[in-house]
């Protein structure tokens, strides 16, 4: 959001929607990371350690929450 000449990274609910499709995305792309093995291979790794709450994605989501939390006071600007 962009207020007074500032950008401001404003948290905000995301749907059911784009919840699934962000973790399907994040899912994939922390398996195309990685190299070296046949891709079902890697894709079957991180969903397990997506389910253990371990691996790229779920450090991405936690990371991401993180930013959110720490943009709370920029809230007020969501309208």
């Amino acid at each position: 959001k962009r207020v007074g000449g500032a950008n401001y990274q404003v948290p905000m609910q995301v749907n059911k929607a784009r919840q699934q499709s962000l973790s399907i995305r994040w899912i994939i792309d922390a398996s195309r990371s990685k190299s070296g093995r046949p891709m079902f291979l890697r894709l079957a790794e991180e969903l397990m350690a997506a389910y253990r709450r371990e691996g790229e994605a779920v450090s991405k989501r936690e990371q991401t929450i993180k930013m959110a939390d720490a943009n709370k006071a920029f809230a007020h600007f969501a309208w």
